[in-house]
């Protein structure tokens, strides 16, 4: 989960570790508001791509340089990663030396903090596309030694005392695992209970671009350019069955993403959310072609607890422009990237009949599909990167520096109350 909060929900039995903390996405009652709160920090350049909450620190990970306080009049050096306090908006002195971008940011145990990009460094010291670090220090957690080999790390989850790591490398700790793997959360060693073997061998390299864990930590969804799952066949998603002993292949697919949109993407999938109850997930994605019979550049909901093959719920289409990140509240389906309109499926670049204007961001109703009146607007951009419900509200990670048509450098955040 690339961009979005884990919060601990309740306690679960599971084979692989008995006892364990189960996660859930954010719920919220009702659906935000369109003012932005006025004291988040401002990210002066580059891109925000992931944010993290570990108490009431929010942690903000990217490929940028600096950053201000909200009425811009102090300036903080800051290269891919800070944090700040979720009350007050105040920059804290949290600055780890990451020497890459990053991606992926998700909450660990013990206050700790799991960090995911393309770095090859972490305070000088060697470690490649993954490090566990002190969100109050920012120093390494030392015992936590991984690192991934010829790639980078897209998405995290932590759960049942494991790490997952997805992303485009081959080899973690020197080892043979490609796009995906399952780590001890205290070591960085691989679980060998974790045997799942993912390969797109006619579209290229096989990655996981996002993953997304289930409240109780059973289920894992998976991504990205994957053509089959442990030899069964899966086209650009994976479910997988973490309850037992082993890890393996739930008997759960999908065929609407086995079409092509632009010949020029390996994968058009983009980002996936659970509900907070985890009987649904969405998946969106790019793709530059409007069609409504393909599943390019779309919002889709897809039940948890079907089994076999079968297509979503409902497909909300944009009508040819790319969603690149979703957060789901259960009152919202949350979705921001460089969108132009929603409810557009005969839309061409341009707004058909019945298409409603929600530029760069916009929500859509669960149950039907259909977008919500919820419309705060945003400069688009490249487009969203990460939006991640906290209890407050609905943090935004972007390009941009236009919010609810108020100034907020890359990062703003839309108040429940």
């Amino acid at each position: 989960m690339r961009r979005r909060l884990i919060l601990a929900a309740t306690l679960a039995t599971v084979a692989i570790a008995g006892t364990v903390q189960a996660f859930a996405s954010q719920s919220q009652p009702t659906v935000v508001l369109t003012n932005p709160v006025d004291n988040t920090p401002n990210v002066t350049d580059g891109t925000v791509y992931a944010i993290a909450r570990v108490g009431n620190t929010i942690v903000v990970g990217g490929a940028f340089t600096q950053v201000t306080n909200a009425n811009g009049s102090t300036t903080y050096a800051r290269k891919n990663i800070f944090s700040y306090d979720l009350t007050s908006g105040a920059v804290n002195a949290f600055a780890p030396n990451l020497d890459g971008r990053v991606l992926s940011l998700a909450a660990g145990p013990n206050g700790t903090l799991y960090v995911g990009g393309s770095f090859h460094q972490v305070n000088g010291v060697d470690e490649r596309g993954i490090t566990q670090l002190d969100p109050a220090t920012g120093k390494r957690i030392p015992a936590f030694n991984a690192s991934v080999g010829d790639g980078e790390v897209r998405s995290l989850e932590y759960a049942n005392q494991r790490v997952i790591i997805g992303g485009n490398f081959a080899t973690v700790n020197g080892k043979p695992h490609v796009a995906l793997a399952r780590l001890y959360s205290t070591s960085g060693t691989p679980d060998p209970h974790f045997g799942i073997v993912l390969k797109s061998p006619t579209v290229g390299r096989t990655k996981v671009l996002d993953t997304a864990l289930s409240p109780d930590g059973r289920t894992l969804i998976a991504i990205g350019a994957i053509q089959s799952a442990n030899g069964q066949s899966r086209a650009q998603v994976v479910m997988i069955d973490q309850s037992g002993a082993d890890a393996k292949v739930a008997a759960w697919s999908t065929n609407f993403y086995n079409v092509n949109c632009d010949k020029e993407f390996a994968t058009y999938v983009r980002e996936v959310d659970f509900s907070p109850k985890g009987d649904y997930f969405v998946i969106v994605t790019t793709g530059r072609l409007a069609s409504e019979t393909l599943p390019c550049d779309t919002a889709a909901r897809f039940e948890t607890t079907l089994t076999g093959v079968h297509g979503p719920t409902w497909a909300n289409h944009t009508g040819g422009n790319s969603l690149f990140a979703v957060a789901v509240t259960g009152a919202a389906v949350y979705v921001g990237g460089h969108e132009q309109w929603l409810d557009n499926p005969k839309g061409n670049k341009s707004a058909g009949p019945g298409a409603v204007s929600r530029p760069g961001i916009g929500a859509i109703d669960p149950v039907t599909g259909k977008a919500l009146a919820w419309n705060p607007t945003r400069t688009r951009g490249v487009g969203v990167q990460a939006l991640v419900a906290v209890p407050s509200g609905l943090l935004v990670g972007s390009d941009t520096d236009q919010l609810g048509h108020e100034y907020h450098g890359r990062l703003g955040m839309f108040p429940l109350t």
